[in-house]
């Protein structure tokens, strides 16, 4: 149990896509829900815990899904990753960008897109203004948002890019003013 003076983030991930085997990153695709998930996952994050998701469409049924009836906020800042020229480009069609190390693939924007740095960027001021209320708070967002979530908790971007978030994932990082922040559980399907 997280102690006062600390923010417990619950970073969830939205449900699955009818994906297409195409990047869908900024493209506003509907979730497959799963209504025992979903339960599960509302068990697992405080009610007294402020919600908010992205306002990508997968992200809002989620949540409606989690806390049916409920209200909670939306913040563009938890948007996922903009792929730019990529978007709805089949994922074997995409370019070989050849060997990097995780610092150059941070830093690779795509052609009119966003950089996972970028990314980054975009969630650390919010994730700090958040902390700053020192109670829970769950956010139903994507893949690269909890992504950069890690990398804000542990203040390094590139790295970042090596956690598996599954779709309907819970990923616990607490906040600790003026310290840091601590990795508490990546990437857990409650049941």
């Amino acid at each position: 149990m997280p102690s006062s003076g600390t923010t417990e983030f619950y970073l969830i991930r939205h449900a699955p896509v009818a994906g297409d085997g195409r990047i869908y990153g900024r493209r506003d695709l509907a979730a497959v829900l799963d209504d025992a998930a979903a339960r599960a996952l509302a068990r697992a994050v405080p009610d007294s815990a402020r919600r908010i998701a992205s306002p990508a469409l997968r992200c809002r049924q989620t949540a409606q899904a989690i806390w049916p009836g409920a209200p909670f906020d939306t913040d563009p800042a938890l948007w996922e990753q903009d792929f730019g020229a990529w978007e709805g480009v089949a994922h074997a069609d995409l370019p070989d960008l050849g060997p990097l190390d995780t610092a150059a693939l941070a830093a690779h924007r795509p052609p009119g897109g966003e950089s996972f740095d970028d990314v980054c960027a975009r969630v650390a001021p919010c994730l700090t203004a958040l902390a700053d209320a020192r109670a829970p708070v769950a956010l139903v967002c994507h893949a690269g948002t909890i992504r950069a979530a890690l990398a804000w908790a542990l203040g390094v971007t590139g790295p970042a890019l090596g956690f598996d978030i599954t779709p309907l994932s819970l990923t616990r990082i607490t906040a600790i003013p003026g310290t840091g922040a601590i990795v508490n559980e990546v990437n857990r399907c409650p049941a």
